[in-house]
Formats: C-alpha cells, sequence, structure tokens
C-alpha cells in the first residue's frame, strides 16, 4: 500500500488541473443568437437548438438561442448586447443596424434575395388567383402578420398604396396585427379575418404539414420579389471573440450543407450578404414612416 504522503501531491495535481479547466471554461465567451419570431414558437426552438448546436461544434465555443416574445423584442435584445447575433427579417435588421452603429449583416440565402409574400384569403369570400393587385379587397377586413415584418407588413402595405393610392386603414374595413405568419393564416382560415398577408416560405410549410387547409383558404396574390431574411451580427464581435471571429461564424454560416439544418429553415443554401443590399428596404421603411 503506498504511504498517503506519495498519494496526496499526485490529487492536488488533479484537482489543479480539474480548477484550471472549469476556470478556462468559465472564461470562453458565449455567443448568444436569437430571431424574430416569425411562426409557431416550438418550431422555431426546434430550428434553433439545432442551430446552436452546429454553431457550437464549428465554433469551439458555448452558444446559446434565446427566445424573443415580439420582433421588437428581438431589435431590442441585439442592440443591448443581450445577443451578437440575429437572424433578422429584411426590416428588422435595418432597424437593428440603425440602433447599433457598426452592426453588419454577413449572410442570407438564395431564397431572401427575391422573396415574396402571398395575399390570402378566406375561401367564402369568393376572391380567386389572378396576376394583378387583388383590388376586390377594398372593405374587406385584412390582418397583416406583425407591425414590424418586411414580408407581413412593410412591403405588402407599400404595394397596397402603390396600388390603390391610400392607407389600409382608409381601404379595410377593419385592419389587424396577427404578429406571425403562422397566426395570419389560422385567422383568415378561421374566418376572423377575410383577407391576410403571409411569409410565402411560411404558407408553403404549413400547407404541406396540413395546417393550411385550401378549402378554407386561398391565394389571390403573389407580390413583387424584395430583399428578406439575413444574418446580422454587432459591430464589436471580434472585440468580444477575438480577431477574425466574425469572418469565422459567416464562413461557418456560408457552409450548412447538412440536408436538415437547411430544410428547418426552409432554404437551400446560404450566401453572403452586406448592408446595402438592404438599401431599399429603408427607403420604403422611411416612406411609410415605420423608421425615424
Amino acid at each position: 500500500m503506498r504511504p498517503v504522503s506519495s498519494i496526496i501531491p499526485g490529487l492536488i495535481f488533479i484537482i489543479a488541473l480539474a480548477a484550471a479547466a472549469t476556470v478556462a471554461a468559465q472564461q470562453r465567451p458565449e455567443l448568444v443568437f436569437t430571431a424574430i419570431p416569425d411562426e409557431d414558437e416550438t418550431r422555431l426552438v426546434e430550428r434553433f437548438t439545432a442551430y446552436a448546436e452546429y454553431f457550437e461544434a464549428k465554433l469551439g465555443i458555448p452558444v446559446k438561442y434565446l427566445p424573443v416574445k415580439s420582433y421588437p423584442a428581438a431589435v431590442t435584445a441585439f442592440t443591448n448586447n443581450q445577443v451578437q447575433l440575429a437572424w433578422f427579417g429584411g426590416f428588422t435588421g435595418v432597424q437593428a443596424r440603425i440602433a447599433s452603429p457598426g452592426a453588419e449583416a454577413i449572410a442570407t440565402s438564395v431564397e431572401d434575395v427575391a422573396f415574396t409574400s402571398y395575399f390570402i384569403a378566406n375561401t367564402s369570400t369568393g376572391l380567386t388567383r389572378g396576376p394583378s393587385f387583388p383590388k376586390d379587397i377594398v372593405g374587406k377586413t385584412f390582418t397583416f402578420g406583425a407591425r414590424t415584418s418586411t414580408s407581413g407588413r412593410v412591403f405588402p402595405e407599400h404595394y397596397i398604396r402603390v396600388a390603390l393610392g391610400k392607407g389600409p386603414d382608409e381601404i379595410f374595413s377593419r385592419v389587424g396585427f396577427s404578429g406571425d405568419h403562422s397566426r395570419t393564416i389560422q385567422l383568415v382560415q378561421s374566418g376572423a379575418f377575410q383577407v391576410g398577408v403571409v411569409d410565402h416560405l411560411v404558407y408553403e410549410h404549413e400547407l404541406a404539414t396540413g395546417r393550411a387547409d385550401p378549402k378554407l383558404v386561398t391565394i389571390i396574390w403573389e407580390t413583387p420579389t424584395f430583399p428578406d431574411y439575413h444574418w446580422v451580427v454587432r459591430g464589436d464581435m471580434d472585440k468580444t471573440f477575438g480577431n477574425g471571429f466574425k469572418q469565422r461564424l459567416q464562413a461557418t454560416i456560408l457552409g450548412i450543407n447538412d440536408p436538415k439544418l437547411l430544410a428547418a429553415m426552409d432554404r437551400k443554401k446560404f450566401i453572403a450578404a452586406k448592408n446595402s443590399d438592404y438599401k431599399v428596404i429603408e427607403e420604403v421603411g422611411r416612406v411609410a414612416g415605420l423608421l425615424n
């Protein structure tokens, strides 16, 4: 049996190593990211938890997804440095960069370069799909998505004003804001609102999963295209995580090729993005009085 005196130094060494490893782990900065809550919360948590695991494995630092309850909450979390990375819609991305100087758009998807919205109607209205703006929606009840949603409010309202020369409150008998695209579909499908507007990818997903019933709700018009969702990083990213981290993060996003990860976001490929890609959104937002 070995003397206690010969065992103690070894134990002390092992404890010291464990303590050092714990301190090192605690000192590693944690990357926290969020996303606008544009559809069903359960689906968002499943999707972005998988992305957090992917980022953590590739970047070698702790990564956490932080759910938020509203579009403005996502922008506030980014501005206040509660999150350092966010999957924003086109308009919320512009808002975040204005509020957080130095922030940058680093990636988007091939689908989001030319995004569209669907104007949808309850089938009881008798409205049908056509190539031109559906002027027969005048006088109907109408719901947007979230107030700062690019595809659920900003550009659809822009196209309404261009086509009819008036704002929504002057055109519809009642105007609502559902909060997210999934909710918009349910409100129109149930008849709570006769007409609404929704992200085309969410609608196609809800249709494929049976949550949108074509016997009750139908597409009546597809908008012209506009840029939309993208990944945005804070300007102090490299200061927090080390020189070159922003480029590593961008490369990590652009390198996503796992079919399951891409399908979770209804995307096929991520590509590089830059702030100037969203200038048109800022211009439309200012004309509509949605940006100060």
